[in-house]
């Protein structure tokens, strides 16, 4: 068989073109699962200001590690059950300087967190300056948060 040159440019541009529709639909999916992963956050944060129960669960995965600046390291069910139950109540939380990284399925969201929480009867506020590395995890079409750890920021 024989290939003459019309036949050559043709079957690179139709190669062209399927890369350029490929990389096109990639870039539109980034943009839509960064836009998910950036309500996902939000949402959480609404959830616990609110302490709600469903909403959190809804929106972690079963595995989930929640670590805490003290150290404290949390199951799904224990993070859930804290805020909850009102064992820490938040009265603001604060979210600023978010990057979001996607990596497959999984994305990477780091952020400064200023937030202030005590017990239920609000004897004992206190001030959060923090930052925060999260990892999503996308779970069919929802983004449900697989691991966070929170550390102090340095005074600055």
């Amino acid at each position: 068989m024989t290939v003459n040159r019309r036949q050559l440019v043709a079957a690179a541009a139709l190669v062209s073109a399927g890369v350029s529709v490929r990389a096109f639909a990639q870039s539109t999916d980034t943009a839509g699962d960064t836009a998910a992963v950036t309500e996902a956050v939000s949402n959480l944060t609404k959830a616990m200001l609110a302490a709600d129960k469903a909403k959190l669960q809804a929106l972690t995965a079963d595995e989930l590690s929640y670590g805490h600046s003290s150290g404290v390291v949390q199951s799904k069910s224990v993070f859930v059950d804290v805020i909850a139950n009102k064992q820490t109540v938040y009265k603001s939380i604060e979210l600023s300087s978010q990057s979001i990284t996607l990596a497959g399925s999984n994305a990477i969201v780091r952020h400064s967190w200023l937030g202030e929480s005590g017990p239920a009867d609000g004897s004992k506020w206190s001030v959060s300056k923090l930052g925060v590395l999260q990892v999503w995890q996308k779970k069919g079409s929802d983004w449900k948060l697989l691991a966070r750890q929170a550390f102090p920021k340095p005074a600055t």
